[in-house]
């Protein structure tokens, strides 16, 4: 999986997780890329520097937060608490629960679950609408 910081054209900035730049490329052909603040799909990938994992990196990271991305965080944080309060737990069989509901085998409700890397690269495929669930480090303890 690559992940990619994105922007549309109302200057959005978001980020997105594809297999490789053909995934990303052909899900925005089929319009399934589109930006979560206004919803448009006039979405490109923005310039990246390679990500390198060091422990001074990740203290400079959390250092350099600024208001925006403290809120955005807490949003997430909000929206994940909700997810789960509000749809199923289906665990391993997310997979196999998220395609019966979009063929209609299944009534029509939230879930949430885990995937492998290839079950959600099939799912995607499909033409199957998910999107990650954020796991931060109080939901682990």
């Amino acid at each position: 999986m690559i992940h990619f910081t994105l922007h549309c054209d109302q200057e959005h900035e978001f980020e997105g997780w594809f297999r490789n730049n053909e995934d990303f490329d052909a899900q925005k052909t089929r319009e399934l890329v589109s930006c979560p603040v206004c919803g448009s799909l006039k979405v490109e990938k923005a310039l990246m520097a390679p990500s390198v994992s060091t422990s001074r990196a990740k203290e400079k990271i959390a250092v350099g937060m600024g208001e925006a991305q403290r809120k955005l965080i807490e949003e997430m944080r909000e929206l994940s608490r909700k997810v789960r309060e509000n749809a199923d737990y289906v665990g391993d069989k997310f997979a196999e629960e998220a395609r019966k509901i979009h063929f209609g085998e299944a009534d029509s409700r939230g879930i949430y679950g885990e995937a492998t890397r290839e079950e959600v690269t099939t799912l995607v495929e499909d033409g199957v609408a998910i999107m990650p669930l954020p796991q931060f480090p109080e939901d682990r303890n």
